[in-house]
């Protein structure tokens, strides 16, 4: 699967951009707030219906106008487009694929399978692990529907269950318990299949974030996740999480807060058995964050048998001429790439091929250069 092209309207610094893109490797070029992460950012929109940098859509229209649009062409055995506005003020956001507009934004999760290395990835092993979540999340999310569904249907039980446990501990209305146990029954038995899709993704990523820091550094370094969770043994979850969540009730409804279940949940990461977070180098975090993208990106070509869209945002700026050299080789060889870069000078360790694509960014204009 390809962008082949995209049209930005009052989107950020881009009033009205239009790109056709290359195949393979497209590099966008430009000094730092001229424009050129908006193109990966509509590109994210695109795919995924969310925002890569975690900014709300009011604050991506232009100055001084009211919506911002964003249209792309993709292209795979046949031709789909999908295509985003905003309107400011109804502070309403509108999905289209096709021309026909969607109210579910889950009927584009996976469509159009992108990854995407960016400097907030920092966050995935340095930070908490709500943000380790997210990540595991967002790619299963890719590759399995259900999961996805699953997932939405635990978010809702958790704001439900908060509520009421809000409301006993405010009313201590005992009455409330019957409604309390209920939730309680469907937090479970949604808790319990996230916590098995989780298990049988880590057994098997592993595998491919193996493989992708093999390509990195050599197999200096053997990287492995292991999910904590309530447990991992699949025949006793459901009992496990029965107990546990049964100890908790009363700290539960003490601190109105769900306690216990997968969205406490957390995944280490370790570099030849020693934790990352704990013993790793700043350089280790790197490659690291880097290996979970690529190890993404083949683990989700795999299982959709397509290739997603590979999203890198002035990444080689922090990274050695070595492991840039390493990492541009196997862009050239996985699909369709978007690399933003301050300038031209590490152009060269890119190995740009004839196919590859050049675009130029100053504030919000793009011109194609090569």
């Amino acid at each position: 699967m390809v962008l082949k092209q995209i049209e930005l309207q009052n989107f950020r610094l881009h009033k009205n951009t239009s790109l056709s893109f290359s195949d393979k490797l497209n590099l966008i070029i430009g000094g730092n707030g001229q424009g050129k992460t908006t193109i990966l950012e509509a590109i994210y929109y695109l795919c995924t219906t969310k925002n890569l940098i975690l900014a709300s859509e009011s604050d991506v229209v232009s100055l001084n106008e009211n919506f911002f649009d964003t249209k792309g062409n993709f292209s795979d055995l046949v031709n789909n487009f999908s295509r985003i506005f905003f309107d400011l003020n109804k502070n309403k956001k509108s999905v289209f694929l096709n021309d026909k507009q969607i109210s579910n934004s889950a009927e584009i999760i996976g469509k159009f399978p992108v990854v995407s290395l960016i400097q907030s990835d920092h966050s995935i092993t340095l930070g908490a692990p709500a943000d380790r979540r997210k990540f595991i999340d967002s790619v299963i999310s890719q590759v399995s529907h259900t999961y996805l569904e699953i997932l939405l249907e635990y978010n809702k039980i958790l704001r439900q269950r908060s509520a009421l446990l809000w409301k006993i501990k405010e009313t201590n209305d005992r009455n409330l318990f019957d409604q309390l146990d209920a939730w309680t029954i469907s937090l479970i038995n949604a808790g319990v299949e996230i916590i098995k899709h989780r298990i049988n993704f880590v057994n098997d990523f592993n595998e491919y974030l193996l493989k992708a820091y093999s390509q990195i550094v050599e197999n200096l370094e053997i990287p492995k996740i292991i999910y904590k969770t309530i447990t991992t043994d699949f025949e006793n979850i459901k009992e496990n999480f029965i107990d546990e969540i049964n100890s908790s009730r009363n700290d539960e409804i003490r601190r109105a807060a769900n306690l216990v279940g997968p969205h406490r949940d957390d995944f280490i990461f370790y570099i030849n058995d020693l934790e990352l977070k704990r013993f790793g180098s700043q350089g280790q975090h790197k490659t690291f964050q880097i290996a979970l993208r690529f190890g993404q990106f083949y683990f989700i070509k795999e299982k959709l048998m397509k290739a997603p869209i590979f999203l890198m945002d002035d990444v080689f700026g922090e990274l050695d001429t070595y492991r840039s050299e390493k990492i541009s080789y196997h862009l050239n060889e996985i699909g369709q790439s978007f690399i933003t870069m301050t300038d031209f000078s590490r152009v060269e360790e890119l190995n740009l091929k004839k196919d590859s694509n050049i675009i130029k960014v100053e504030n919000g204009k793009t011109k194609i250069i090569n």
